[in-house]
């Protein structure tokens, strides 16, 4: 005889069960609708839109190039004026007597293809015999071809100077401010192309020289670093333009040293002394 089955251990009708699973759908069909339509735009938007060119290798050397170069620094306003004036230097060498070895060193900068050398008198006065260095090397004799004592300035030329001739890019000392930038080149006891930073510490400064007695008007005053062997080599501004003649410093001291004054005669000047036209 088979047991009948009890009402208690039916479950729910189908169609109760359906009822309840909707129950607990119906909150989250809002939420899958919504997902539904955004795939389908997606989708929709990425077939209609045409993809982009590729770029290329060399297109994203390019880029990844330009970004360096902007991160990095470019060079400063001293090392851009010296790579203008270094192919200019030049290192004058005045044997003083026949026979001795003794010389005085000064600095000259070349002003004109022609060989054209700025420099300062004093170093040269009365030399027995007068040699040029050129920034690359080349040792040649050279004479004086015109001078004013008035500024202490003297135009040199070298008898066998080396091609082709680099000259100096001259600017305009009247430009100038007290406190700016100036630069000043040349060979500090001896020692070859030297550079060195400053500003302009004033202007129309007159400087009676210890040794002669004679008095230099309308200097241009620097704080740049200047030592004997400087004399002769050009001042510079931030653009590397030659705007002065280094012609001498200023120590209360007999020691011949550098304690932060040093005069320049403005290059219109130096131009102009020997009766023509500032270069």
């Amino acid at each position: 005889m088979r047991a009948q089955s009890s009402d208690k251990t039916k479950g729910p009708p189908l169609r109760e069960r359906i009822k309840q699973l909707r129950a607990r759908v119906r909150p989250f069909i809002p939420l899958v609708a919504g997902m539904v339509i955004a795939f389908a735009a997606m989708f929709i938007y990425d077939f209609a839109t045409p993809a982009g060119p590729r770029m290329s290798e060399q297109r994203v050397n390019e880029l990844v190039a330009n970004a360096m170069a902007s991160a990095t620094p470019p060079p400063s306003f001293a090392s851009r004026a010296y790579e203008m004036i270094a192919p200019s230097l030049v290192r004058v060498e005045a044997q003083l007597t026949a026979g001795d070895d003794k010389r005085a060193y000064g600095t000259g900068v070349v002003v004109d293809e022609g060989g054209a050398i700025l420099s300062s008198l004093h170093i040269v006065n009365r030399a027995f015999k007068i040699e040029v260095v050129f920034y690359e090397g080349t040792r040649s004799d050279a004479s004086i071809i015109a001078k004013s004592e008035e500024q202490d300035i003297v135009v040199l030329r070298a008898r066998t100077p080396p091609q082709p001739l680099i000259p100096a890019i001259l600017g305009s000392p009247g430009a100038l401010r007290v406190g700016d930038e100036v630069f000043a080149a040349g060979n500090p006891f001896g020692i070859r192309n030297s550079f060195s930073a400053g500003v302009v510490s004033g202007l129309n400064r007159n400087f009676k020289s210890p040794k002669t007695g004679a008095t230099l008007a309308n200097l241009i005053q620097f704080d740049a670093a200047a030592n004997p062997g400087n004399s002769g080599g050009p001042l510079l501004n931030r653009d590397g333009e030659v705007v002065g003649i280094v012609t001498a410093l200023y120590n209360p001291t007999d020691q011949e040293v550098f304690i932060g004054i040093a005069f320049a005669v403005p290059i219109d000047a130096a131009g102009g002394a020997m009766g023509s036209p500032p270069w």
